[in-house]
């Protein structure tokens, strides 16, 4: 009995230490949530590890460099054009409007957040280049489910925000798309159906290529055997005319010495062209 209880301490004592573990994880990811620069990276982590999850290593590029000296979070290649997609991830207005109480300092936070949010949107807007080769419409990655989720129905946590305006704002006039994780992983298989799509047509191209390649190999065979033909023809009648001649000079020597000729004239067939 005694044994049974130091077992089951011992179980209990190593559970307690996973708690504290996970509890202690848990506290380091909270004071990176609260640091704006660590947010940024951790924003960028999960925008890369979507793209690599996702897409082939050369259809995609982490922090791309524009002309202008402008970079980019990150960019999708597709053929010539390319999608800029930058990661941000704002929590501070959004975590003081949760923790709120007062409506009428809310109503301040919740201000703050959308004008927060319509900056963040502009940022984005600014790597829409088509003269550097971008689509005409950025995305913008908000790395939390839960902030995306927020902004379509309106409301931070339980508090009601309007919001759907900014939304049609990014889309309508900045050509900005809003994405979550997971939204953002059903556009990029659109974007990898389309890569797929792509790679095919290459094929396709490329297989037309090397028939039409052979086509017109078989043309110019077809032009040297009929050239050949006519040479060889040509050929046959020189032959046939200089035996017809050389048994001339066989009829010229019976004549002469008489008795009968003892040459058969061979002649080769022409060939035949249809």
């Amino acid at each position: 009995l005694i044994s049974e209880v130091a077992e089951k301490l011992t179980k209990l004592d190593e559970t307690n230490k996973q708690v504290v573990n996970f509890s202690a994880q848990l506290q380091n990811l909270q004071d990176i949530l609260k640091n704006p620069k660590q947010r940024g990276v951790l924003g960028e982590y999960f925008l890369e590890e979507t793209l690599k999850n996702v897409l082939p290593p050369n259809s995609y590029q982490m922090q791309y460099s524009f002309k202008d000296g402008t970079i980019v979070d990150a960019v999708v290649f597709v053929k010539e054009k390319i999608i800029p997609v930058d990661s941000k991830f704002s929590l501070e207005n959004y975590e003081k409007i949760l923790n709120c109480q007062k409506a009428e300092a809310r109503e301040k936070l919740e201000k703050q957040f959308k004008q927060d949010l319509k900056l963040r949107i502009d940022e984005t807007a600014k790597y829409v280049k088509p003269s550097e080769n971008t689509m005409d419409f950025a995305f913008m990655f908000i790395p939390s489910e839960a902030i995306y989720y927020d902004l379509l129905i309106n409301k931070v946590g339980a508090v009601q925000v309007n919001t759907r305006d900014l939304i049609e704002y990014a889309f309508k006039e900045k050509h900005v798309i809003i994405v979550s994780p997971t939204s953002f992983l059903a556009y990029l298989q659109t974007v990898l159906q389309g890569l797929r799509a792509l790679q095919i047509e290459e094929s396709a191209k490329d297989i037309r290529k090397h028939v039409e390649m052979l086509g017109r190999h078989i043309l110019s065979y077809d032009d040297f055997m009929k050239k050949l033909g006519v040479s060889m023809s040509t050929t046959v009648n020189h032959y046939n005319n200089a035996y017809k001649e050389f048994k001339k000079i066989d009829k010229d020597v019976v004549k002469i010495a008489g008795g009968e000729a003892k040459i058969d004239i061979l002649t080769i067939d022409r060939p035949q062209s249809e």
